[in-house]
């Protein structure tokens, strides 16, 4: 290189940022060991009380678990959580293990499942994550959910999913809808940007990222109703670009953020773990804002 000619920092490889596999060398197994857990909870012979298969909506994959804290008579918050998977794997039924450590403190946890990329679009899959939370707020009463702490969470794509609930503009999807239907968010190891993910062709042969798409389904790109309070995590261990992407979260929805709970130690699947252990610093803030929140 000649003394005159300018330096570059050398190109990003986002296919390998974005390649989880690559920065958690138990990937697999973790993902296995998640299912058979569940499954344990779900059929074994100390199976976790709970409603399952509920359906929110009309399609076969429009269905959510409910696990109540409390009898109906009483009120307790709600935390939903939506699952990751890049939109394109993975299903509720993998993430029953998120809900006990939660209902043993008194909080109500839903698990939401969605259509999965390239049969369902992203479109549809954002429109039935708000169908599943309006179900579940309109349903409150019946399963003893107090309706003012509803606390809405995911993780990776569902990060993404997390956000863009917050953004809804309820009354406009129904007239009977709060503007501030919910109380809270926890955004795990979001994906708030999507430009860069239509540059990682495994991702975009299945989601089709356009300028439109990128445009209108970025949570960067979306308003918060009402400064919703947010919280975010991602791990110590995780790609560049997930760390990016949660500071663009926070730059970007600044007047809600309430910080991001330091995970030095985590890689991209243990994040996701440690928000259901007792005790870790991201189980206890997440109690934290559903203490705190009320619409």
């Amino acid at each position: 290189m000649l003394a005159s000619e300018p330096m570059h920092a050398p190109a990003v490889d986002l296919a390998r940022e974005y390649d989880v596999s690559a920065f958690v060398p138990a990937f697999a197994s973790t993902l296995s060991s998640w299912t058979e857990r569940s499954r344990a909870l779900r059929d074994g012979p100390n199976r976790l009380p709970g409603h399952y298969n509920l359906p929110y909506g009309p399609g076969e994959a429009e269905q959510l678990d409910l696990f109540c804290a409390a009898p109906a008579t009483h009120n307790a918050p709600l935390l939903v959580f939506l699952h990751g998977g890049f939109w394109r794997r993975l299903h509720k039924d993998d993430f029953a293990w998120v809900a006990p450590a939660y209902v043993q403190r008194g909080v109500s946890v839903a698990v939401v499942n969605y259509g999965l990329a390239p049969a369902t679009t992203l479109e549809t899959i954002v429109d039935q994550t708000r169908r599943a939370i309006a179900w579940l707020y309109s349903q409150a009463d019946t399963y003893g959910i107090d309706r003012r702490r509803m606390v809405v969470s995911g993780h990776s794509a569902g990060g993404h999913l997390t956000c863009m609930a917050i953004a809804t503009d309820w009354p406009a999807l129904d007239a009977a809808l709060p503007a501030r239907l919910l109380a809270g968010g926890i955004a795990l190891s979001p994906l708030a940007d999507l430009a860069p993910l239509a540059q990682v062709p495994v991702l975009h042969n299945d989601l089709h990222f356009t300028p439109e798409r990128i445009a209108t389904l970025s949570p960067i790109h979306q308003m918060p109703v009402a400064n919703t309070p947010l919280i975010g995590a991602v791990g110590g261990q995780e790609s560049s670009e997930f760390k990016r992407q949660l500071a663009l979260l926070a730059d970007a929805w600044s007047d809600g953020w309430r910080g991001a709970v330091d995970m030095p130690a985590d890689d991209h699947l243990s994040l996701c773990e440690a928000f259901a252990q007792p005790q870790s610093p991201l189980f206890e803030a997440s109690l934290e804002l559903i203490d705190v929140c009320r619409a």
